[in-house]
């Protein structure tokens, strides 16, 4: 909670020095955190980029700062090169799985090995979607894992981290790509980083189809899953499906018989 006041106090100093009435961007660079703290008295973390971190995929912005977004908008913080952002008012930024979505369930493939040194829900929440192939099942689409917690630098963006690469080949021959951002515990999927994965891959992967995943771990073994396109008015969600794991006995015929009649 401690912490959690900290970062508020700098976010909110530094949002109303910089925003100015009827503004829809409000740009500000790295440096400023340390301005504003030193103006504060706060101490800063060892790494100033939690608290851009925290505030884009584990707690809401201040409410002083929520209060000025433009009515219907929201606002996200966006990457805008190298140590520099720019808060955004955006019409939806936060992506939160469906709790009236149907589960279908997969008979779990995860060594057990592997579930008891997990060092964390992400890490363990890419690991499920590894060996229980579940980006394969829900993209239909035969994929590999290229590469995890991929660091690179995209133009105008700066530095991004995408927590999985796969590349993926469909029966007429045609390759993909696939980001994958994972979260689990507290931290929330947002359009941010799914804008990013996509930047990435107009960058890195331009002769491929770039479909962006996101996965979201809901409770016990529920993982949501999203796919993503970026419409007029944003990153939008194509397809929703959750899927639960579960030991293969737990699969019954009834179970079978009305995934064979489910129509999507």
């Amino acid at each position: 909670m401690a912490e959690t006041n900290r970062y508020s106090q700098i976010i909110e100093k530094l949002f109303h020095s910089r925003f100015r009435p009827g503004a829809i961007e409000v740009p500000f660079e790295r440096d400023d955190l340390v301005r504003v703290a030193k103006r504060l008295g706060i101490g800063l973390p060892k790494n100033l980029g939690d608290i851009i971190y925290s505030f884009r995929y584990r707690t809401t912005l201040p409410e002083s700062i929520r209060a000025k977004a433009p009515q219907g908008k929201e606002w996200i913080i966006r990457p805008a090169g190298s140590a520099k952002y720019c808060f955004v008012a955006i019409a939806k930024a936060i992506i939160q799985p469906n709790i009236m979505m149907a589960q279908t369930k997969v008979p779990d493939a995860t060594p057990g090995v592997i579930a008891m040194y997990a060092l964390s829900d992400e890490q363990a929440l890419l690991a499920k979607l590894r060996y229980n192939r579940l980006i394969d099942i829900f993209t239909g689409v035969a994929c590999y894992s290229l590469q995890n917690h991929l660091r690179t630098t995209v133009p105008q963006l700066g530095q991004i981290e995408t927590d999985e690469i796969y590349i993926g080949v469909d029966k007429k021959g045609v390759h993909y790509v696939f980001p994958v951002q994972a979260k689990g515990g507290n931290d929330r999927l947002s359009v941010v980083q799914i804008e990013q994965d996509m930047a990435m891959c107009a960058s890195k992967f331009q002769h491929l189809i770039c479909r962006s995943i996101g996965a979201q771990f809901m409770e016990g073994d529920l993982i949501a899953l999203f796919e993503f396109e970026q419409s007029k008015e944003g990153v939008a969600i194509v397809s929703e499906k959750h899927y639960r794991l579960v030991p293969g006995e737990e699969v019954t015929e009834a179970d079978l018989k009305s995934y064979r009649e489910r129509k999507h």
